[in-house]
């Protein structure tokens, strides 16, 4: 049975304090639809950049995770991302008036508990799970952190180690067998840190939001009486003093093991970077935001891998021609030598198939690399722009009226040479309808079934200028 993708019902908004700005923070969840993922706008700033949540756009991982994109920044994501995987929420945009999500009681339960104020909506689309396919490993050796992504077709599990080598936190475990425990188990387990890193991130200056309501600090040495009545000044607290647990009486553990509770947190927080949702078994000793973002990462590459094959479709070079060369050239104005495209195999209105036959009777091959001929990268660009061409002139009934003009050239990437006796048969994609004559379009270009070339064009047809006029 397919699930579906679910929104919130009503958007809701949530103020708190940052905990390393302490800039007071509203933050509003707003319903958002299918396909649109997580993002953070940034409302304080002009023109009120998004930042996608992805693992591509993370630049700090030093005290939380922090993301970028567009000139702007939000920090300490970690949280709210884990309520929203674990609410099982797809879509939604998240506004917020600072760079930093507020920390609330260092957990995510508030999060979650606005989401089931604000209730959900399924919506049509179906939910795309990544399944792990096999075993995807990450080490650091120097830091022992081990990491790995298993098969599980039917469910998001986790089982997380921690050991500080600390005789107070001792190595401590937490599981979760499905992403439904979420919320019971995980939820409410709130950040920690050691007293040593508390009294130096004070002298440093960095942690103005903390507040000893939303932290657990394990006491890993001796503390004077005079330690202690200091911290209970720099927190405004009457008494400070160190529990039977080894932690600072401020207070209580909901969990035995909460410590690594948090961390599983952390884990399902960051990992959902990865952008896609995902079904397997996850496992990991001694995690950490750097390890996590880098696993995170590797779990997106092997995905992307994995489309990429899924999409391409490998053509017959010699398959009969939907135009040939002389009928292409009653559609483009280009002529040789800079007619690129010998044939045009396929073509929908969404989509279409270009062949170029690569010799070296081309006429750039005697200046280019001409000890060792290879395309030029410039022109894989606009054979690719020229097969898009013909899809997009495929809209007016008089194409040779027409003229196909480039506004805009992203993500190219080139992967493999092409030489002399290579046949190179570029696809374009329309990535949204065109619109007055506008088309956004994903190319790639392949030798057999390897990718050598692929980019994401903009063109815009416009009319010829008729001199008779």
């Amino acid at each position: 049975m397919n699930v579906k993708q679910r929104t919130i019902r009503e958007e809701i908004t949530i103020s708190g304090t940052g905990l390393h700005t302490g800039q007071p923070v509203n933050m509003t969840f707003k319903p958002a639809p299918e396909n649109h993922g997580y993002k953070f706008k940034r409302v304080d700033i002009d023109g009120q950049p998004i930042i996608d949540a992805d693992v591509d756009n993370v630049t700090d991982t030093s005290r939380g995770t922090t993301i970028s994109q567009n000139g702007a920044s939000v920090s300490t994501v970690e949280h709210v991302l884990a309520a929203l995987v674990g609410f099982q929420i797809d879509n939604v945009l998240i506004e917020l008036d600072g760079p930093e999500t507020p920390i609330m009681d260092g957990s995510s339960i508030q999060f979650i508990e606005a989401f089931e104020k604000a209730g959900l909506v399924e919506q049509e689309a179906d939910r795309e799970y990544y399944v792990i396919p096999n075993n995807i490993h990450y080490t650091e050796p120097d830091r022992r952190v081990e990491m790995v992504a298993m098969p599980l077709e039917d469910d998001y599990r986790f089982t997380c180690m921690i050991d500080y080598n600390s005789p107070v936190l001792g190595s401590q475990h937490a599981a979760i067998t499905g992403i439904s425990e979420f919320k019971k188990e995980v939820a409410s387990s709130r950040t920690f840190c050691f007293l040593h890193e508390l009294e130096m991130l004070l002298e440093h200056n960095l942690i103005k939001g903390g507040d000893l309501n939303n932290a657990i600090v394990v006491v890993d040495k001796e503390v004077s009486k005079d330690e202690l009545k200091h911290l209970a000044v720099l927190f405004h607290r009457e008494d400070i003093d160190v529990a039977k647990e080894g932690i600072l009486n401020n207070i209580e553990l909901r969990h035995q093991n909460e410590p690594a509770r948090h961390k599983l947190l952390d884990m399902i927080g960051d990992l959902a970077l990865v952008g896609t949702p995902l079904r397997g078994h996850i496992m990991a000793a001694r995690p950490g935001h750097a390890a996590n973002v880098a696993f995170a990462k590797r779990i997106k590459a092997q995905i992307k891998r994995e489309r990429s094959k899924k999409t391409v479709k490998v053509y017959d070079p010699t398959m009969p021609p939907v135009y040939d060369t002389t009928q292409i050239m009653n559609i483009l104005p280009h002529r040789q030598p800079f007619l690129l495209v010998d044939k045009i195999l396929e073509l929908t209105k969404n989509h279409v198939v270009g062949l170029k036959n690569v010799t070296m009777n081309e006429d750039f091959f005697r200046g280019h690399f001409p000890g060792s001929p290879i395309f030029p990268g410039v022109l894989h660009i606009e054979a690719m722009a020229q097969t898009g061409g013909i899809l997009v002139l495929n809209t007016v009934p008089d194409p040779e009226n027409w003229l196909t003009l480039f506004l805009k050239i992203e993500n190219a990437r080139f992967k493999a040479q092409v030489t002399p006796g290579d046949t190179v048969i570029y696809r374009c994609d329309l990535m949204t309808p065109i619109r007055r004559g506008i088309a956004q379009m994903k190319g790639v270009g392949m030798v057999g079934e390897k990718v050598v070339v692929e980019a994401e064009l903009m063109a815009q047809i416009v009319k010829v200028k008729n001199e008779e006029q």
